[in-house]
């Protein structure tokens, strides 16, 4: 029952939360970044600093660019290397929203946690964001380390709290703090204030 923070994920994965990305073809990336700009082959290879035929085999996958070769197709169409292996945005804009109430969350309690799930209506979401009551006092309450797929932000809201995690050393953490880790890192967190504090987590699901 202590790990209910991971059933919590596999249940909001389950439920069509986290859709898997479409890997990506760079070569028709480029060539839709130059075509957005209105550019020929040689007018873009010129951006990049580039020979045409070069810049040709990585738009059609003959070839697969250098990092330096990645820098000055960057900076020819000016945006950041990571940009170039970013999917683009759907056409069609997405505007929704979920609304939760405070204390209207969806409830899942624990022996260490009571977990109130936030934006549930909401489905395919990227990240799953709850609030937690912290009961815990030790890690003896704990069945071992939590751990799972993603990365985690937890925020403190009331109290005091402490933060284990398997790698580096237990942190104190009181409200207005905040911390941002790798999930799959084995974590735990404990109240040591004389009442259950409160936490704000947000767990990625891509």
């Amino acid at each position: 029952m202590s790990r209910d923070p991971k059933s919590l994920i596999r249940i909001a994965r389950e439920s069509g939360d986290a859709p898997q990305p479409e890997p990506l073809d760079l070569g028709h990336r480029v060539r839709e970044l130059r075509k957005e700009r209105n550019w020929t082959l040689e007018q873009a290879a010129r951006q990049a600093g580039l020979a045409r035929s070069t810049l040709s085999k990585i738009e059609n996958g003959q070839m697969s660019p250098t990092y330096d070769a990645l820098k000055k197709l960057a900076v020819g169409l000016e945006i950041s290397v990571p940009q170039l292996f970013t999917q683009p945005q759907q056409e069609k804009v997405n505007g929704r929203m979920a609304v939760t109430r405070s204390d209207a969350g969806q409830s899942h309690a624990t022996a260490t946690y009571e977990h109130e799930l936030l934006a549930e209506s909401l489905t395919r979401k990227k990240m799953l964001p709850y609030r937690a009551r912290v009961r815990a006092r030790s890690m003896e309450e704990f069945d071992g380390w939590v751990r799972h797929d993603g990365e985690e932000f937890l925020y403190v809201l009331t109290g005091v709290v402490r933060l284990y995690t398997e790698f580096y050393e237990a942190i104190e953490m009181k409200r207005g703090d905040s911390a941002y880790y790798d999930a799959t890192m084995g974590h735990n967190v404990v109240s040591v204030s004389p009442e259950d504090a409160s936490i704000l987590w947000v767990t990625s699901l891509g």
